[in-house]
């Protein structure tokens, strides 16, 4: 079995795989986001993944500061399971990934579409330049060392 750490990557999307890079994390937190869901036996049932599984995601998401555990007063150590700011962002990395899957992996066409709560538009994500404002292709953007960079380093 992979571990979850990538100890020798100085590298941001490596340290969110370790985060949200297992089996299951993602659609956990897909379901928190956009529906709502809060509750173990909610995930379970919706997802139709394993009660083990599940424990150790969603323990990881609390130990990560992703969720919080809180108690929901009607059972004896009962808890519901609520996204925190940090988790609630990953809304835009699981937006991202549905539209590369809407357009390579869903032959029938996009299951979900995402919409804006205010006004019903459509809601898609683009890259914009910050500089000039231009939307680029992919093949125009490039990597450059940042400040977290190794003197000297490459990007990958």
């Amino acid at each position: 079995m992979l571990g979850r750490m990538y100890e020798r990557e100085n590298c941001s999307a490596a340290r969110a795989l370790e985060l949200v890079g297992e089996r299951w994390s993602l659609l956990i937190i897909r379901n928190a986001v956009f529906s709502g869901m809060t509750r173990f036996s909610e995930f379970e049932r919706r997802l139709g993944i394993a009660p083990n599984i599940l424990a150790k995601r969603l323990d990881g998401f609390v130990s990560d500061g992703l969720m919080e555990s809180r108690p929901t007063g009607e059972m004896v150590g009962a808890s519901e399971y609520v996204l925190t700011p940090k988790g609630r962002e990953l809304a835009l990395v699981i937006m991202a990934l549905t539209e590369w899957g809407d357009r390579w992996a869903a032959p029938q066409g996009p299951p979900v579409l995402f919409e804006h709560d205010g006004c019903g538009g459509p809601v898609h994500l683009s890259a914009t330049c910050r500089e000039c404002g231009r939307t680029p292709a992919v093949t125009e953007i490039v990597a450059v060392p940042g400040p977290g960079a190794p003197q000297a380093a490459e990007p990958a």
